[in-house]
């Protein structure tokens, strides 16, 4: 026995050894690869500004504006010296006089047969726009088309030869962290670069369809319309906005993503404008007590308030639906809806997938043009018989309410079919008040349901109580506009 097992022994000692050289010799292998990956990783960006430097532009425009709008072109916005100026022009009489005024932005090429990509904003009412290459060279543009809504603009110049372009890069992929560089025209000073990295993704601003990379990376004015670019040379973001309280750069800045302006220009080339898909519905996003109020197991969708003519009514939706699903794709919340219906098709038939009295109902639906539909109205709920008598008021949930009059209509300027109560006052001690309730609001439907009279009121607040929910869901509509509010309900 004790032979063997000193055999055993001196068996597994020269494994052990060999496992721990081995373990040994991979930990330096790794070492090693990190080094050498390392030093692979260019130690300066100057190769690729020099790649991608002829395919920036700086823009200058001109137009002429009337007189008596200050000193503009002699010294920037905001300067101390700018009423100096101001009353200098006015002693020599020049304040009245239209004056031609120039303003600077930047941009790029997008083909070699002369697109540029800008901001809206750098172009936006000019007579003249030049475009001045890396090189010097100066061109006449043209505008073929414009974005408010993203602040894109599409120009085109013509050149004897192809010109250098660059590409669009999936913003998609941009990580947080992940380096870029910013290029353009600061403060009229001409081509500069300033680097830094992604410090956000999908901000939102002011518009409808924003989605905008945030960067440190230096942006100032006359940035505005100058490409991002990623590490392989391709734009990911269209520098358009910084937050700032002097009006220079603090690291804040907000680039339109490459993939909603890449789709804008393909529209502003084909069609000289945008075509957006519509749906024609107005919503609001579905908040924890509204989804309790309705059944709903999770705060995610788009709530429907309102429902004009159009290819929602067509098909069938109706004020109280939350869309839960388009074309496909679940909704999280309106913004997600509005850009994905926005960059659908024009005319596409899409399957949207809403949750009404408990259960879902699947509608088809053939998308309008959102740009047609623009000047659209709302038509307001309609009521449902002839109108009620007047009952005295009454105060319920902390809200004190009388059934809509003609009178009523007419100090509230809503129409003259609308069938609700009227809010008289708002308990400012109450959760109405904390939602937002005030007095001149009209409440047209309760869980759901129209209401008519307070009885109706009072009634649906029973009911809700009765199937053991908390809060209770109202739309309410001010100045014709409509929204939905969940209440909670005292035991």
């Amino acid at each position: 026995m004790q032979t063997r097992a000193v055999a055993v022994s001196t068996t597994r000692t020269p494994i052990l050894q060999f496992r721990a050289l081995w373990l040994t010799a991979l930990a330096m292998v790794l070492v090693l690869a990190q080094v050498i990956a390392a030093q692979a990783k260019p130690e300066s960006l100057a190769p690729l500004a020099e790649k991608i430097s002829p395919s920036v532009v700086n823009i200058t425009t001109s137009t002429v504006v009337a007189g008596n709008t200050g000193p503009q072109g002699i010294v920037p916005e905001g300067s101390p010296f700018e009423d100096f100026f101001r009353d200098f022009q006015d002693r020599n009489n020049n304040g009245d006089r239209p004056r031609r005024s120039s303003a600077l932005g930047s941009g790029f090429v997008i083909s070699e047969d002369g697109y540029v990509v800008t901001n809206n904003h750098v172009i936006e009412g000019a007579d003249e726009i030049t475009i001045e290459f890396f090189n010097g060279k100066e061109l006449d543009a043209k505008v073929v088309g414009t974005d408010p809504n993203t602040d894109i603009a599409l120009l085109k110049v013509e050149a004897d030869g192809p010109l250098p372009f660059v590409p669009f890069g999936n913003s998609d992929a941009a990580r947080v962290g992940d380096w870029v560089i910013a290029m353009g025209n600061p403060l009229g000073q001409g081509f500069s670069v300033s680097a830094g990295i992604v410090s956000a993704r999908n901000r939102a601003l002011s518009g409808t369809y924003d989605d905008y990379i945030q960067t440190d990376a230096a942006i100032n004015r006359g940035n505005s319309g100058g490409p991002l670019f990623n590490m392989d040379g391709e734009v990911i973001g269209v520098n358009t906005a910084i937050l700032s309280p002097n009006g220079g750069s603090i690291g804040i800045g907000f680039s339109m993503a490459s993939n909603v302006v890449n789709r804008v220009v393909k529209q502003l080339q084909e069609y000289g404008e945008t075509r957006r898909g519509w749906l024609g519905v107005r919503i609001q996003d579905v908040t924890p007590d509204i989804a309790e109020a309705m059944g709903l197991e999770k705060a995610t969708g788009a709530l429907v308030t309102s429902v004009p003519e159009g290819p929602a009514m067509e098909a069938g939706m109706k004020d109280g639906d939350v869309i839960i699903s388009f074309a496909g794709v679940d909704v999280a919340d309106t913004r997600g809806l509005v850009r994905q219906v926005g960059n659908s098709p024009v005319g596409e038939a899409v399957r949207v997938v809403v949750f009404r009295d408990g259960k879902t109902v699947t509608l088809k639906v053939t998308l309008g043009r959102r740009e047609e539909a623009e000047g659209a109205v709302p038509a307001v709920a309609k009521g449902d018989g002839p109108e009620q008598a007047p009952e005295a008021t009454k105060e319920v949930l902390g809200l004190t309410l009388a059934p809509l009059t003609d009178e009523m209509r007419s100090e509230l300027g809503v129409s003259d079919d609308l069938v609700g109560l009227a809010v008289g006052a708002v308990d400012e001690s109450s959760e109405a008040f904390e939602k937002g309730l005030r007095a001149g609001d009209v409440i047209t439907e309760a869980g759901q349901q129209k209401v008519a009279t307070i009885s109706d009121f009072e009634q649906r607040v029973a009911e809700v109580k009765e199937a053991g929910r908390k809060s209770l869901l109202l739309l309410v509509r001010r100045g014709g506009d409509p929204r939905f509010v969940a209440l909670g309900i005292a035991d």
